[in-house]
């Protein structure tokens, strides 16, 4: 017999006594002595009962701890009870330290799912169906150019109609979205629910590099392309030109009776044979557009990669007569990247500067560099000129395209390729007779 039950046999055993003394008292005249032994009745039995009560508190305390997690409960005060208790406490520990291990299994996962989210590079937001934001990561905040966001709605002044875009995205569907940056985003949406509340998974991821690469690419190849049909085609009109010219002067010109006739031939030819080596020349000098060597990255410092290119160009400025100016903002900013290549960038923004600056009154040109409200290290290269009109605007980028008598309009592609070899952005803004910048951007 175990020590439980030898304690509730020793109780019962008492009670029946103290009962049997009472009534014994009472039948022999002494009811006085009776009412004396009544609250010991009373309490012995109130003893019985949270005696036998005790595992009905365990169990409820059990229970309360699971409702209310609090796995911190430890089960053994009674563990002299006997067997029966011991082995209840066990159990009851047991379960405990189960939930104990899920729970922190869950938090540990949770804590690392949330580092993945918060430190990946697609921005991810989730809202209800009233646009209360329930999350979102910091790659988010990046892309949308905010630093906080309680309710969809708030993108509105910002962003102008993405807010609505947002809500009415379908679960599996994509959308593209212009940012006034210029960001071409990528917007994925998916649907959950969560104990019984609809809740929107939004994915976010800029693109805009990828879609000028392919644009890159696309121009490459037309190129190549165009470089190739030209050269076959040319190449033999050149050679022609040099054979139709040594009959002319061996065959022609000794028999021939007209010699003003043969002036205007040999310079007929001359002149198709110039602008044949001139299409040949222009078509050659667009074989660095299509075969740019990959950059050699290292780690290169902003403000001497600003130093670099002011000294190389300040005796040109100078004559000139144009005002020079540098500003880096920080001086320890610094980028990967290939020195060689970002300085050829530069060094060609700063002279299309100068072009545009040329008979200009006070011509000033800025290089400056600093990091802006997105976290990125921005270079830029501004001047007070007239401007870029409108229409050209949309098409300085590309290949060929120049507003200059004696450009060949490979500059600018050049160095958005540079730039975009390098994972960053070449933009540019201007407004008519105040001027003219241009930016490289680069995550940081």
């Amino acid at each position: 017999m175990n020590r439980f039950s030898i304690n509730i046999l020793l109780r019962l055993l008492l009670l029946t006594l103290t009962i049997g003394g009472s009534m014994w008292l009472w039948y022999n005249a002494i009811p006085a002595m009776a009412l004396v032994l009544i609250p010991v009745i009373i309490i012995q039995i109130g003893g019985i009962y949270h005696y036998l009560n005790r595992v009905n508190r365990k169990l409820t305390l059990f229970l309360e701890s699971i409702r209310y997690e609090d796995f911190s409960i430890r089960f053994s005060a009674d563990n002299k009870l006997g067997k029966s208790f011991q082995a209840l406490n066990y159990q009851f520990n047991e379960v405990l330290e189960a939930f104990r291990q899920t729970r922190a299994e869950k938090e540990a996962n949770l804590k690392y799912i949330d580092t993945i989210v918060q430190h990946i590079s697609i921005g991810v937001l989730s809202f209800d169906m009233e646009g209360k934001i329930e999350l979102i990561n910091p790659a988010a905040f990046r892309l949308l150019g905010i630093y906080r966001l309680r309710n969809i709605a708030e993108l509105k002044t910002l962003h102008p109609g993405l807010a609505e875009l947002l809500m009415e995205l379908h679960s599996g569907n994509k959308i593209l979205y212009r940012t006034q940056q210029e960001q071409q985003l990528s917007i994925n949406a998916a649907t959950v629910r969560l104990q019984g509340r609809l809740v929107k998974l939004i994915s976010l991821q800029n693109i805009h590099s990828e879609l000028q690469q392919k644009e890159l690419e696309a121009w490459q190849n037309l190129t190549k392309i165009l470089r190739h049909e030209i050269m076959n085609s040319v190449t033999p009109i050149v050679s022609l030109i040099g054979t139709m010219r040594e009959i002319v002067d061996l065959d022609i010109a000794p028999d021939m009776q007209h010699p003003e006739a043969i002036a205007d031939l040999r310079e007929a030819l001359e002149t198709v044979e110039s602008r044949s080596k001139g299409i040949m020349n222009f078509v050659n000098a667009y074989r660095d557009y299509t075969t740019l060597p990959k950059p050699q990255f290292t780690t290169v410092n902003v403000k001497t990669l600003i130093t670099s290119v002011s000294n190389l160009l300040l005796p040109e400025l100078k004559q000139a007569g144009i005002t020079f100016q540098t500003d880096v903002q920080a001086e320890n900013m610094e980028l990967h990247a290939d020195i060689a290549q970002l300085q050829m960038v530069l060094i060609n923004l700063v002279k299309n500067a100068m072009d545009a600056l040329e008979h200009y009154q006070e011509p000033t040109i800025l290089l400056k560099a600093y990091i802006n409200t997105l976290q990125q290290i921005c270079i830029e290269v501004t001047d007070n000129g007239p401007g870029i009109d409108a229409d050209a605007m949309n098409k300085i980028f590309i290949p060929f395209f120049t507003t200059k008598k004696k450009g060949s309009g490979i500059g600018l592609s050049l160095s958005q390729q540079i730039i975009q070899l390098h994972g960053g952005q070449l933009k540019v803004s201007s407004l008519n007779d105040k001027g003219t910048t241009f930016y490289i951007l680069f995550n940081n």
